[in-house]
């Protein structure tokens, strides 16, 4: 085991968003918001053959968030420890985003579903396949009442 990891960053998302303050929380949440993932020069050749997906997954660096264990989440009232959260502040501060690609220009794609702030860095893409990544279930821990919350619930300084 190492103690550090050493990441670069793939792409820049461009976003509407310039502070999480009322940003959406999930990509389902802002099914219609469209951002753009710029891909660096460097890595433009990994995106061949990509336009043959409706979804991708973004996996990103959550660059303003903060690192912490236990979070009262977006969705609900009470604190619960990170890992049973998709909260931004975490250990690495790592987010996936499930985004609708909707047009590939070159090196740029702009997809629907953005959730992400302007500037965050891009780590991955890889292609969203539902035979490969869905999974049926009915435990979904707090979830379960949390979710009822989701289509009005936003970002706030709570992950600061």
């Amino acid at each position: 085991m190492t103690d550090h990891i050493t990441l670069r960053p793939i792409g820049a998302i461009h976003s509407p968003f310039r502070t999480t303050q009322g940003m959406p929380i999930q990509t389902v949440a802002a099914a219609d918001v469209e951002g753009e993932l710029e891909v660096f020069e460097e890595f433009a050749a990994g995106l061949r053959d990509i336009e043959g997906f409706e979804y991708l997954m973004l996996l990103t660096h959550l660059h303003q968030a903060t690192e912490k264990l236990e979070v009262v989440p977006f969705m609900d009232t009470v604190s619960h420890g990170v890992f049973a959260t998709r909260a931004p502040a975490r250990p690495n501060r790592i987010g996936l985003s499930i985004v609708q690609l909707v047009q590939v220009q070159g090196r740029v794609l702009r997809f629907r579903g953005n959730d992400m702030l302007d500037g965050t860095p891009v780590l991955d893409i890889k292609p969203y396949v539902p035979q490969l990544d869905a999974r049926a279930t009915e435990r979904i821990g707090w979830f379960g009442h949390g979710l009822q919350r989701l289509p009005s619930a936003v970002s706030d300084d709570r992950m600061k």
